[in-house]
């Protein structure tokens, strides 16, 4: 895992690793505009995940993730976390449950 300074740093640095796809996060689901591409739990994986905290705003902690689906695309999620996050169903919370694997 490469280490980042800013958010905008590591989503250029990722594009630049082919994770082109800008997701959105749905309650169940990840959404994909403008091909309308829809990603379920089962449907891909977070090869990696960047935590960037606001120095002086709680409002500005947000998380990166780098997924990759199974169909083989690659892109990315930014979403806030702590007070900030979406409501998302068990099942997608325990898909961005990232650990690292050794």
């Amino acid at each position: 895992m490469h280490a980042y300074d800013t958010l905008t740093e590591a989503l250029e640095g990722l594009r630049k690793q082919g994770f082109t796809q800008d997701y959105n996060l749905k309650p169940d689901r990840l959404h994909c505009q403008p091909d309308n591409i829809e990603l379920r739990p089962a449907d891909f994986d977070v090869v990696d995940v960047y935590r960037f905290e606001g120095t002086t705003d709680p409002g500005d902690e947000m998380v990166l993730y780098a997924i990759e689906a199974k169909n083989g695309n690659k892109g990315t999620l930014v979403d806030a976390y702590g007070t900030y996050a979406e409501a998302i169903t068990p099942e997608m919370a325990e898909k961005l449950r990232y650990t690292p694997e050794n």
